[in-house]
């Protein structure tokens, strides 16, 4: 019989059966064979190697939302996913070479406002503060340049949680826009909500924060844009 072998045969049928063995289970882990989750190594190193297919998803999944909105306007679910994705797609434009944005990105930037601008005119119940932060790199001084717009989401974002810190980036956005009535009232609502021992330096971040002005020269990548 086959296991009563003796002497060389047996240890090249051990041989045999060893390499059988190690060729099996290789195929299990390059291959991804026999196992829930599905890629295996080389798929791995073949996911790596496909440069830039993150963005293609994005887009992918930006053409299925688009078309779902046309039947669902109303939904906020839509409007807060599309105006992430767009803005990943703007993001996925800017360079290490250059701070802001690209002039080509500024379309995707646009459609990402839009789709905020969209969700607030749903009116939400509780509206979404991750997404107005969103926002406000949007509407950022090397983004889209739209410091009211900013100002905006920044007030939202304080009225939201009642916290010190929220009001101090009011103060920000508010002398970015130029509102200095609004800037002094967000300071007074920063000094009162900070606890008793941090007010003293909290007054001092809102008087350095109404000084705040827009940058006086951006080129390219930061100028205001008309839409």
């Amino acid at each position: 019989m086959l296991f009563d072998l003796q002497g060389k045969r047996r240890r090249l049928v051990q041989v045999v059966y060893l390499t059988l063995a190690i060729l099996m289970g290789g195929g299990l882990v390059l291959f991804g064979i026999g196992g829930d989750v599905s890629g295996g190594l080389f798929d791995a190193f073949s996911d790596r190697s496909n440069t830039g297919g993150g963005n293609d998803l994005v887009e992918k999944r930006v053409e299925r939302n688009e078309a779902k909105l046309k039947a669902n306007p109303k939904s906020e679910a839509l409007r807060k996913a599309l105006a992430r994705d767009y803005f990943q797609l703007a993001s996925g434009q800017a360079t290490d070479a250059q701070a802001g944005y690209p002039k080509e990105a500024k379309d995707e930037l646009r459609k990402s406002a839009a789709n905020w601008k969209a969700y607030l005119a749903l009116e939400p119940e509780k509206p979404d503060t991750s997404l107005a932060r969103l926002a406000l790199q949007v509407y950022d001084p090397q983004a889209l340049n739209r410091p009211k717009d900013a100002l905006e989401a920044a007030r939202l974002i304080a009225e939201n949680e009642e916290d010190s810190n929220a009001y101090l980036n009011l103060v920000q956005y508010a002398a970015l826009a130029g509102d200095t009535r609004v800037a002094g009232l967000a300071g007074q609502k920063a000094i009162d909500l900070a606890p008793k021992s941090e007010r003293k330096e909290v007054r001092r971040q809102v008087k350095q924060l109404e000084q705040a002005k827009p940058p006086q020269s951006q080129g390219a990548a930061t100028a205001p844009s008309g839409g």
